[in-house]
């Protein structure tokens, strides 16, 4: 399924919060940490991704 970035952040929050629990086992707690990591490079990439867009619509309107 592929999540957009509200829904990643809050996926981010219930790994984080599961993972700060600590009732899991290191196998389940392992899975949660990739799970999450990835989940934050994809945050990381759409963020950037965002952040080049807003740049070039800017030089767009500034050079008219």
């Amino acid at each position: 399924m592929k999540m957009n970035y509200e829904e990643s952040v809050k996926r981010l929050e219930e790994i984080v919060s599961k993972l700060e629990e600590g009732n899991l086992s290191l196998e389940d707690s392992l899975k949660l940490y990739e799970e999450g990591a990835l989940l934050s490079d994809k945050c990381r990439k759409m963020l950037s991704e965002a952040k080049l867009k807003i740049t070039n619509i800017n030089e767009v309107a500034e050079n008219g």
